[in-house]
């Protein structure tokens, strides 16, 4: 904010500064306000200006004149006061941290309040009335001891305990109008069902060039079906998915959601149950949004996880397809939370399920048919993927997992390489089986050719490490289909003597053009066996 004609800024009119050094004044002068030890206390409460002598009598003085200067002592007030409050009254507040953060900073000095509404709006669903209760208002709902929400509210005055049967009333008449609200379009809404309510999407835009919200819920359908068939859901969960995905967006053009856009997915929800339709499918319509926000939960039905899916990478997909990849701080569609939402979702859920399978179906819906287009999305969305891993992996060391995201297309698969990994590097013989996996690979990376052929090899320690190579390429072959990647790499430990004894015995580079190739090749597929695994080279020892 400016001040007068100044061309000093600052986020609040600078009406006057304290400056103590112990007992003395620091003397300086910001926008023409001088420092000094008068200060102002409640605009209400206090007596107007006083003064602070010492900078050790500031919080005294200050509360002294109606200010808690010590934001930790406030919080604890306002905590305090309203559990006392709602228990008063027969019930227990509902504290959500973000809400006590904000009523924190809204108060100087504050007081807990209890006011009532009529007991009318209880048919409504709970959040209909928390959403505008908490959101809107600042407002903490009161539960009994079950959970069941009661026709009460606490809000925070800033100020005493003077008048507050004023202050109530005025809130009670405040949240009452919001509330008659919320019963307007609900009882409008009703009067059609979820279904019906599809046919208006076809006004909304989802993005400029991205066509409207029906045609991304007929995608969404497409897509819900076949990441049903990748992970194998059984036939009652796809049947779910693709009924919740068709109707995932209907409730966007409610008369509820538009005036309180925070109830999207949960209106749908709510909708969906009174039209009759499968719990499941209620559900998924609501869990598909998970996570709203950092913290949220995960979906936790087969059928929401699915659509949440779907709907994470058409976004993806679509936005991409349009250049609007996220850089740096801009990212104006949340793709981002959208990609850490999925790879936590994925990892939670266990799901092996291919990202390349399902971003090349999400391209086709959209009608992306150029082959270089389609590499470059590939392209992008896996590296946009792989730094959300690299966040959700930020407890293991460093290494290891630069060790283990070259390939992302299995993501819990990632998750699972990572531990195991995390794990090995631990032991005390680590060290010298991942430098005999990295000798390998230094010449690997030489190979012209792939083929190996036995009747080229010179030396006994080549054909000894080949028939260890035969014999343990299956073995860990099983293993990682199975995905036990800690059984896996102790399958590779035994590559790692007859690799040393290898390196010692031949000269890899030989003169010889078809004895050189035929090691190179060999060192190939030892080194393409290990990356089933991980790349050791990536690892600091």
């Amino acid at each position: 904010m400016r001040w007068r004609d100044l061309d000093f800024k600052f986020i609040r009119p600078l009406r006057w500064i304290v400056a103590l050094y112990d007992a003395e004044v620091v003397p300086f002068e910001v926008a023409e306000v001088k420092s000094g030890k008068v200060s102002r206390g409640h605009r209400f409460l206090s007596q107007g200006d006083f003064t602070i002598n010492s900078a050790a009598e500031y919080e005294k003085a200050c509360e002294e004149n109606f200010v808690i200067v010590d934001q930790e002592k406030r919080k604890a007030m306002i905590r305090e006061q309203i559990a006392e409050v709602a228990e008063k009254n027969g019930g227990k507040a509902e504290i959500t941290e973000d809400l006590l953060e904000e009523v924190l900073y809204l108060v100087e000095y504050p007081t807990a309040l209890c006011g009532k509404f009529e007991e009318k709006y209880l048919q409504l669903p709970p959040e209909t009335v928390i959403t505008p209760m908490r959101d809107h208002q600042r407002y903490f709902p009161v539960k009994t001891a079950d959970g069941k929400l009661l026709p009460l509210f606490i809000t925070v005055r800033n100020g005493g305990s003077e008048h507050l049967e004023t202050v109530q009333h005025g809130n009670e008449r405040v949240l009452r109008a919001r509330l008659a609200d919320a019963q307007f379009f609900f009882d409008e809404d009703r009067k059609k069902s979820l279904e019906e309510h599809r046919e208006k999407l076809k006004t909304v835009v989802f993005q400029q060039g991205l066509g409207t919200m029906y045609e991304k819920s007929e995608r969404l359908v497409e897509l819900a079906g076949f990441i049903a068939d990748e992970i194998g859901a059984d036939e009652k969960a796809h049947k779910h998915a693709q009924r919740a995905a068709l109707l995932s967006k209907a409730d966007l053009v409610t008369g509820m959601v538009t005036e309180f856009t925070e109830l999207q997915g949960i209106m749908g929800r709510e909708y969906a149950k009174l039209d009759g339709e499968c719990e499941n499918v209620a559900i998924a319509i609501d869990e598909h949004y998970m996570p709203r926000f950092a913290g949220d939960n995960q979906p936790q039905t087969d059928a929401g996880r699915i659509v949440s899916m779907a709907d994470k990478i058409d976004t993806i997909v679509g936005t991409f397809s349009r250049g609007k990849i996220p850089t740096g701080s801009q990212d104006p569609f949340a793709l981002r939370r959208q990609a850490l939402g999925l790879v936590n979702m994925l990892i939670e859920a266990k799901w092996d399920v291919s990202l390349s399978k399902v971003v090349a179906k999400s391209m086709d819906l959209y009608g992306l048919t150029d082959e270089a287009v389609r590499t470059k999305m590939q392209s992008d969305v896996a590296d946009f993927m792989r730094l959300r891993l690299k966040n959700v992996l930020e407890a293991v060391r460093y290494d290891v997992v630069d060790a283990v995201l070259e390939n992302i297309d299995d993501i819990y698969a990632v998750s699972l390489r990572a531990a195991a990994v995390a794990k090995f590097v631990e032991t005390a013989d680590a060290a010298a089986n991942i430098q005999a996996f990295v000798r390998a690979s230094n010449l690997a990376k030489k190979a012209e050719a792939t083929e190996i052929k036995e009747n080229v090899f010179v030396a006994d320690e080549e054909k000894a490490l080949y028939d260890v190579y035969k014999s343990t390429s299956s073995a860990v072959a099983s293993l990682v289909d199975g995905e036990d990647y800690v059984g896996a790499i102790d399958a590779l430990k035994e590559l790692a003597k007859p690799i040393d004894a290898f390196f010692d015995a031949v000269m890899v580079m030989d003169k010889d053009e078809a004895v050189k190739n035929n090691r190179l090749a060999l060192l190939h597929a030892l080194d393409a066996l290990v990356n089933k695994v991980a790349d050791f080279s990536k690892i600091v020892l």
